[in-house]
């Protein structure tokens, strides 16, 4: 008898369908050994050795294990073909109690019978250049954490803990945070002209004046524009025709899955790589944390085949497409794609979860879609003059849908009016818009993974995990589809800044990935790593232990009664904020809603402002009589800016502070524009 071991039951499942009565499958549930969680687990006198220890509650599973290995002719260690698959198979291998002889190491790259029976004939020993850089990464997030959580807890409050990989991506969106308190709207104008040619009509931009910018900043200089223009003839300078091309998208990579699946299903990262697991554990899809676009050359015929079956033979490829890699790109597995593109997604909607159907269908149309020919449009642009002022109208329509024809985009059809090079067309209106700047956008889900991935910070297949761990501390909150930082992340977020600025640099966290990239290819000993990395991390923490080792959360005295017992009230911290609670804690366990004053005066009933927060965590500004007793009047100001203290001395609106470090203050009203800066108005 031979023993399989794999990391979940559900893989093992699968399996057993492949392999016969001489094979027993059985399952780690995941790691079986990791750093106690107790103490740091590294030995620093000892170059750095870990201290590795079975994981509380799998010490059932492991004699288990022990019990089948001790018996079986050969064991098979098929953990997940990554990593921390290999270290997975590593700790088991050293766990078992066997001659190491009878224990081999398994990779497939997807769970089908073929797969698995190839990869257990070319069954190898394990690759300790993988191990080594999993322990790199294990030991260094091990030290960052266990070195800085201890510091969080003095300058903050107990429980707090931070993470290598995770402060960095908290760092991203608390720097997006100051850029939008610290954005300035500014007021533009365009113009576009409706057209009369031949009785029929077109919409034209203006795009350039004498071939500068266009740059109009207020309606006095619109207005003098538009007299301008409207004393012009309208004539057509030039009509171009032709084609343009639309390639399809690269087959997903897991980056690019989340980012797809978040856009087009509204799925978290956690929710798509959770199905995407349980699509693979099925057999349903190639391994699913993977860097390369690239697919393996053995499977397309197959799906040369079932592109000319389903769609004609002008929609199928010749040749596989070939997409480029991200420079960073490990390329370690293909592509993610169905292991079997035949199985199309309406055949497997009596087998498959709603959200599992979705998923799949998502995967199976990309892979598809990205080896048809290119999507073809006939192109028109049109150059019109009116005197110097420039202006463009552009066409285009439909001419063969090549992968779009699976994509299933609206694609709407334009054209213009035949016209020639002179010919003079009637101004039937000519259109003056106002616009505002906008402050760039929160991270949502994907833009958030895209931007890891651009940046270097993590892998492929920790993007979810980062975003769930900085949620579950309540370090980020998700509000309307993106990324707010809470008080208590920005809280953090500063404490490192100030004290670990190297630690959150995105720069440095992308060349330690690439550090860990050269341990897994067999270029750099994984203790190298800590030996450059520790000795001034190091200084680090001790010049941060001299900054804030004094540093003491003490309890503020509030003057507010508890309604239990009488007693003053004391500000505690916890993981949503502040909040007031009776000091006679545990006899009394009142508490109640803490709320700082912003030191103004509402601006529509002149009662106080205060600093409050929403549901979910994220501060805002509202006056103290919000949400009052429906037998008192009720005052419904709120702001997500703190409000100034006098109004706009132009047009006497509301003005709020923006900025972080330099603050300005700035007119709510977006056509008024007025700002000042505050130092401005203290001097």
């Amino acid at each position: 008898m031979n023993l399989v071991i794999v990391e979940s039951p559900a893989k093992a499942k699968t399996l057993k369908k492949f392999l016969g009565k001489t094979y027993k499958i059985e399952a780690s549930v995941g790691h079986i050994k990791d750093l106690p969680k107790s103490t740091l687990g590294v030995d620093f006198e000892n170059d750095y050795e870990p201290r590795y220890i079975t994981i509380r509650g799998k010490g059932e599973i492991l004699s288990k294990l022990k019990k089948e290995a001790k018996s079986a002719n050969k064991i098979y260690l098929a953990t997940d073909p990554d990593r921390e698959g290999e270290a997975i198979s590593w700790h088991l291998k050293s766990a078992l109690g066997v001659d190491e002889n009878k224990v081999l190491r398994v990779t497939f790259n997807q769970i089908t019978k073929e797969a698995v029976k190839n990869a257990i004939k070319q069954a190898r020993d394990i690759n300790m250049d993988l191990v080594d850089a999993q322990q790199a990464r294990r030991v260094l997030d091990r030290v960052v954490g266990y070195k800085i959580s201890p510091l969080l807890w003095k300058k903050v409050k107990k429980g707090l803990s931070a993470g290598r990989v995770q402060s960095v991506a908290l760092k991203v969106i608390c720097d997006r945070e100051e850029e939008i308190d610290a954005f300035i709207t500014k007021e533009y104008w365009s113009f576009d002209a409706d057209l009369g040619a031949n009785k029929a009509k077109l919409n034209a931009k203006l795009h350039n004046i004498d071939g500068e910018e266009v740059n109009i900043e207020n309606e006095e200089q619109a207005n003098e524009l538009e007299s301008k223009i409207k004393k012009e003839k309208f004539i057509v300078d030039e009509i171009k025709k032709g084609q343009r091309t639309r390639k399809p998208s690269a087959p997903f990579t897991t980056s690019t899955l989340q980012q797809e699946a978040s856009k087009n299903l509204n799925f978290a990262t956690s929710k798509t790589m959770q199905i995407a697991q349980q699509l693979y554990e099925n057999g349903l899809l190639t391994y699913i944390r993977t860097d390369s676009t690239r697919i393996a050359p053995e499977v397309f015929p197959e799906l040369q085949n079932y592109i000319e079956k389903g769609y004609g033979e002008e929609y199928t490829p010749k040749q596989i497409r070939l997409y480029k890699n991200k420079n960073s790109s490990q390329d370690a597995h293909e592509a993610i794609r169905p292991t079997d593109v035949t199985l199309a997604p309406n055949s497997m909607i009596e087998t498959l979860t709603r959200d599992q159907i979705r998923l799949y269908t998502l995967i199976h149309n990309r892979y598809v879609s990205s080896q048809m020919p290119d999507a073809i449009f006939d192109t028109t642009a049109a150059k019109i003059k009116a005197g110097i002022y420039n202006f463009r109208a552009n066409a285009s329509a439909l001419n063969f849908p090549g992968f779009l024809i699976i994509q299933k985009e609206k694609i709407e059809d334009t054209k213009l009016p035949a016209m020639e090079s002179g010919t003079e067309l009637a101004l039937k209106q000519l259109n003056k818009n106002q616009h505002f700047t906008q402050p760039p956008p929160r991270y949502n889900d994907a833009s958030l993974v895209k931007l890891l991935e651009e940046r270097g910070i993590g892998r492929p297949s920790t993007y979810a995990s980062i975003i769930t761990t900085l949620t579950a501390r309540n370090y980020i909150t998700k509000e309307d589809k993106v990324f707010y930082p809470t008080e208590l992340g920005e809280i953090v977020n500063n404490i490192l800044k100030e004290n670990f600025s190297e630690i959150v640099d995105v720069e440095f966290t992308s060349r330690m990935e690439s550090s860990l990239d050269m341990v897994e290819d067999g270029d750099l000993a994984w203790k190298e790593v800590l030996r450059g990395f520790y000795p001034s991390f190091s200084d680090l923490v001790e010049k941060a232990e001299e900054n804030i080792g004094e540093i003491e959360l003490t309890e503020e005295i509030s003057d507010v009664l508890c309604d239990k017992c009488g007693k003053n009230m004391v500000v505690k911290f916890g993981r949503f904020g502040k909040f007031l609670a009776c000091p006679g804690f545990p006899e009394c366990r009142s508490t109640k809603a803490f709320f700082e004053e912003a030191g103004v005066n509402c601006p529509k009933c002149d009662g106080k402002v205060l600093i409050k927060k929403s549901k979910k965590g994220r501060k805002f500004f509202g006056c103290e009589n919000n949400n009052v007793d429906e037998n008192e009047s009720s005052c419904d100001f709120i702001s997500w800016n703190k409000p100034a203290k006098k109004p706009c001395p132009k047009c006497n609106a509301l003005m709020v502070e923006k900025g972080y470090k330099k603050i300005t203050l700035a007119c709510t009203e977006q056509a008024c524009g007025y700002r000042e800066n505050l130092e401005d108005e203290e001097e």
